[in-house]
């Protein structure tokens, strides 16, 4: 029987990074409506440009959301070790933060290496779900 009780962190995990998504949302809708952008049209390429960068955070967490719920649901159903489910889960969740914060600040090289963090905090998720059927 899973204890979900032991998963606590990996769970609140879960409502910080829809959390996350909902602040990345609207800081990129307020600076559209701040920038006059006009709904529905391309925004310029330009990473001089604040609603291109806000745009591409909150894109990027998109892209990543459903395999870190997903890999979430994975290890908790399969009872793999909470410890590390919630290790590799806090890992993604402040390496998220830190590129959402990165990428507003135009800090390239930073903003990266956060995203390679984030990587390696869902590839330990699924590293650490999987070895329970192994």
């Amino acid at each position: 029987m899973i204890q979900i009780e032991t998963y606590y962190i990996t769970v609140l995990t879960i409502g910080i990074v829809g959390f996350l998504s909902l602040v990345q949302l609207l800081v990129a809708d307020l600076t559209a409506i701040k920038q006059k952008h006009t709904p529905g049209y391309p925004i310029n390429p330009d990473h001089e440009n604040f609603l291109f960068r806000a745009t591409r955070a909150h894109s990027n967490l998109n892209e990543s959301i459903a395999i870190f719920i997903l890999f979430a649901l994975f290890g908790i159903l399969s009872s793999c070790s909470p410890y590390w489910l919630n290790v590799f889960s806090s890992i993604y969740l402040i390496s998220r933060i830190l590129y959402m914060s990165f990428y507003y600040a135009n800090l390239k090289l930073a903003r990266s290496a956060s995203f390679g963090l984030s990587a390696i905090g869902l590839l330990g998720m699924f590293v650490v779900s999987i070895a329970k059927w192994l």
